[in-house]
């Protein structure tokens, strides 16, 4: 643990609070239900303030990082093989990527969806010579972003916080060889200052050189703080990757001509950084927020949610089986299964049989 921060008089503590996607039912922010019966697991639908707190998150992000000197940019969605096999790693494409197969026996026509706006933004200057001058390139890259999760069944299965379809903004730099590690330190520190902007417990993370990919020289994470599970969870991942992805994709700086006896071709070195991946940090924001009445919307996000508000009240109530009640053992399954039961106070809770058991009585 590199550091920790959190706002002066919080308590980063487990708390007896609503999960976020209990927070995002109360405020009849989501559907959970038509969203797997569109796409199937882990299908989702913002609704109402869900969206809107969701294009807050995009929208005071982009402008945060424009004010840091970023260029915004959303890329294409799609890329193609060739191009992906240059940029992510191998292991990717069966874990993560969903592949898109234009024409059958024609391999060279797939395409892919991305993971990150990280892929398509590291290919924008494949093959190009960039000019001193114009060091450092800083993108505010904007997408929604498509992964298979494959491997991570079963893990925060609930909620939007794992799904196969989200917003992420990326902060992704091009930039001189001496100059890297400077940017690694700002990219995080950014990153930091965005969270504190928000009012969300963190604390930044070495990454140990065993878990790294093959890219990342050095990588960083801010994990945040979720009171309900009462654990920190990563939100933002910070990586040098040097010229690892630039030599794959000849990126280079300085003079063409060869001429010189001497000559020698310089690579630019590549750095990128989550600022927010939209629905996770939602996550955050709402159990960080949460109040019995309703959630307090962050100040810097206000301006971008129609009316305003300071505070989103509570519209519906939450089902029988909701997670925290069975997280303190108040939810029941009735006998032969189906919606569970709170038992009154004083009540014992009968033990629930499974439907063999219901046909032998």
């Amino acid at each position: 643990i590199i550091r920790n921060w959190a706002p002066e008089g919080t308590d980063v503590e487990k708390k007896d609070c609503l999960s976020h996607h209990e927070v995002l039912t109360r405020l009849d922010g989501f559907d959970p239900d038509r969203g797997v019966k569109i796409v199937g697991h882990r299908g989702y639908c913002l609704t109402g303030y869900g969206l809107f707190l969701n294009l807050a998150l995009i929208n005071y992000g982009l402008e945060f990082l424009f004010s840091k000197g970023y260029t915004p940019n959303q890329p294409p969605y799609f890329m193609l093989r060739e191009a992906m096999a240059k940029t992510a790693q191998l292991e990717q494409f069966d874990e993560e990527l969903y592949k898109v197969t234009e024409k059958e026996n024609d391999p060279a026509s797939d395409k892919y969806l991305i993971a990150t706006s990280e892929q398509p933004i590291s290919a924008l200057h494949e093959g190009e010579w960039l000019n001193d001058k114009d060091l450092p390139i800083k993108y505010a890259g904007y997408s929604t972003c498509f992964r298979k999760e494959a491997g991570s069944h079963g893990k925060d299965a609930w909620g939007i916080f794992r799904v196969h379809q989200f917003e992420k903004i990326e902060q992704f730099v091009f930039c001189k060889p001496e100059n890297s590690w400077q940017h690694f330190d700002e990219m995080i520190d950014t990153s930091e200052e965005f969270y504190k902007n928000l009012g969300i417990p963190y604390r930044v993370v070495a990454i140990v050189s065993g878990a790294l990919n093959n890219a990342a020289s050095k990588k960083f994470d801010l994990e945040a703080w979720f009171p309900f599970q009462g654990e920190y969870k990563e939100l933002v991942s910070c990586s040098n990757c040097t010229d690892y992805q630039t030599r794959e994709l000849e990126i280079r700086f300085g003079q063409k001509k060869q001429t010189d006896a001497s000559f020698q071709k310089t690579y630019c070195h590549a750095l990128n950084s989550t600022l927010c991946a939209t629905e996770r940090a939602l996550c955050c924001v709402l159990e960080n927020y949460q109040t019995e009445e309703g959630i307090k919307v962050p100040e810097v996000l206000r301006k971008y949610i129609p009316g305003q508000p300071e505070f989103l009240p509570f519209t519906k109530e939450l089902p029988k089986d909701s997670t925290s009640l069975k997280a303190k053992g108040k939810a029941e399954m009735p006998k032969g299964g189906g919606a569970p039961k709170v038992p009154k106070e004083g009540e014992m809770a009968e033990r629930p049989k499974h439907p063999k058991e219901e046909q032998i009585s």
